[in-house]
C-alpha cells in the first residue's frame, strides 16, 4: 500500500509546483498584453487610422538658418501613407508614397515614381524618411518589456523585422494621456541615433487630442534639429486608388 501512496505525494507535489509557476506568470504574462495594448492606445491617440493633415518640416542649422517644407498628407489603414510637397516653390508637386516597407517619390521633372529608402531624407534634415512616412509603431515593433513609474510608462520595441529604420526604440508615454514624451531610437549595435521630443497637447477636435510639435537631435549631426508641426489633422476616408504609384502626380487634388 506504500507505493501508491509514494506515487501520490509525488503527484501532489508536481501539481503544487505547477500551480505556483503558473501563478509567477501569470502577472509577467499580464504585464506583456498591457504593452502592447497600450502601444496600439497610443497609435490611436497620435492619430486616427484614416486621416489628412498639413506639416510644416524645419531643419534647423548650427548658424540658425532655416529651411521650411509644407506636406499635405494622408493615411489609410496601418501600413499605406502618401503626401504631397505644397512649399517651397522648387519642390511643389513632388509626392511620397508607402506601401507597407516600400517607399518612393515622385518628380514632376522625372515624370515617374524612383524607389526610396527609410533612412534616406526627403527634406535632408535629422527626419528621415521612416519618421516622416511613419506607420503605426505597433505595426512595425513589438513590446519587449514595459518599465512603470507614478507618472510613465517606458515602453522597450523591438523592430519586427529588418527592414524597418531602427533595430529598438525606447518610448517614455505619458500615463494618464497614453501619448508619447520622448522617444529614443538606436541602431542594433545600441548606438543612439536620434530621440524625438513630443510637445504641445492639441486639440484637433473630434476627439483628436495629440502633441503637435514634434522636434528631434541626434548625436550624430551635433547642433542640427528638425521640428514638425500638425494642423488640419481629421479623420477621412480614401479610396485605395490614392496609395498607388499612378496616383502620385495627382495627390493635390485631395486638398478641400
Amino acid at each position: 500500500m506504500s507505493e501508491p501512496l509514494e506515487i501520490s505525494e509525488k503527484a501532489t507535489v508536481k501539481f503544487l509546483k505547477l500551480i505556483a509557476l503558473s501563478a509567477l506568470c501569470a502577472p509577467l504574462l499580464a504585464f506583456a498584453v498591457d504593452g502592447v495594448a497600450i502601444l496600439k492606445k497610443l497609435d490611436r491617440n497620435l492619430e486616427p487610422e484614416s486621416y489628412e493633415s498639413y506639416r510644416k518640416l524645419i531643419n534647423i542649422e548650427p548658424n540658425g538658418n532655416k529651411k521650411e517644407f509644407v506636406l499635405f498628407s494622408v493615411k489609410k489603414g496601418k501600413d499605406q501613407t502618401a503626401s504631397v510637397f505644397l512649399q517651397p516653390a522648387s519642390d511643389k508637386g513632388r509626392s511620397t508614397l508607402r506601401q507597407g516597407d516600400n517607399m518612393w517619390m515622385y518628380l514632376p521633372s522625372v515624370g515617374k515614381p524612383i524607389r526610396i529608402t527609410s533612412l534616406q531624407s526627403i527634406t535632408g534634415g535629422v527626419f528621415n524618411n521612416a519618421d516622416i512616412m511613419r506607420l503605426d509603431y505597433a505595426q512595425e515593433y513589438d513590446v519587449a518589456s514595459v518599465d512603470e513609474s507614478e507618472k510613465t510608462y517606458t515602453l522597450h520595441l523591438k523592430a519586427k523585422t529588418g527592414e524597418v529604420a531602427y533595430d529598438k526604440l525606447t518610448m517614455t508615454v505619458d500615463k494618464k494621456l497614453i501619448l508619447p514624451v520622448d522617444i529614443e531610437a538606436y541602431a542594433s549595435s545600441g548606438m543612439l541615433l536620434k530621440t524625438l521630443h513630443f510637445k504641445d497637447i492639441k486639440d484637433f477636435g473630434a476627439g483628436i487630442k495629440r502633441p503637435a510639435t514634434i522636434e528631434t537631435d541626434s548625436p550624430l549631426y551635433k547642433g542640427y534639429k528638425s521640428v514638425m508641426l500638425y494642423s488640419g489633422l481629421k479623420k477621412r476616408d480614401f479610396a485605395d486608388e490614392v496609395f498607388t504609384q499612378g496616383f502620385m502626380p495627382r495627390l493635390e487634388e485631395l486638398r478641400k
